[in-house]
């Protein structure tokens, strides 16, 4: 048996397969929620498969306290259609996949009245994904920035990197299952969990189960 190690993770938005293996397998779950909002990561972006390749969906941001701004007060953009234009991608993207129809409903109205707090929209989805999986939301929300991780697998910035080449695991170790534009593309490995739901349903668990993080 593998002792997978406590872990910390960033507050993602609908993030990847990667993400939810660790909330599967690991002992205890802290997601960080007060570190100073970092920009062009998974807490703002998830990757999807599309017709085109790998395409990166990003929500606009607004932050109060500029670049200083903590991941609390970070607010989604309410003057742009961005929601629309997302939930638009998903749908082309995923509406012949055979589980779409079966999960549209749980996720479109996030998308069409989303929170005003980035968080609050990260955690609706996150709560609604593991839901769908039958999984625990086992996780804790930190209480302070959480500076020294300890004994704790620190995830917060390897999740979706910027440089993926110091974090192979994600890109290497993913068995190949059918995405919806297979006959067209090479199989795309750890996408956002949304891709994962809509191609394989309830045999996602499975698939979760036999991903142990860092193996």
């Amino acid at each position: 048996m593998v002792n997978t190690p406590p872990v910390i993770l960033p507050a993602g938005c609908l993030p990847d397969i990667e993400y939810f293996c660790w909330l599967m397998h690991s002992p205890e779950v802290l997601i960080e929620v007060h570190e100073t909002y970092p920009k062009q990561t998974c807490r703002n972006r998830y990757r999807i498969a599309t017709a085109n390749g790998p395409l990166v969906l990003s929500v606009p941001v607004n932050k109060p306290q500029g670049n200083h701004s903590p991941v609390p007060v970070v607010e989604t953009d309410r003057k742009s259609n961005w929601n629309i234009i997302h939930w638009r991608a998903l749908e082309s993207a995923y509406n012949k996949s055979p589980y779409f129809l079966y999960y549209r409903d749980r996720f479109e109205p996030l998308f069409m009245q989303p929170p005003v707090l980035l968080l609050d929209f990260n955690l609706s989805l996150l709560k609604t994904c593991l839901n769908l999986l039958n999984l625990p939301a086992n996780f804790k929300l930190t209480e302070d920035y959480l500076r020294d991780s300890g004994s704790m697998a620190d995830m917060r910035m390897k999740i979706m990197p910027k440089h993926p080449e110091n974090h192979r695991w994600s890109i290497s170790s993913f068995a190949p299952y059918t995405q919806v534009f297979s006959e067209k593309h090479a199989f795309q490995p750890n996408l956002s969990i949304v891709d994962l739901l809509f191609n394989l349903g309830p045999e996602a668990v499975a698939y979760l189960q036999n991903h142990i993080p860092g193996k």
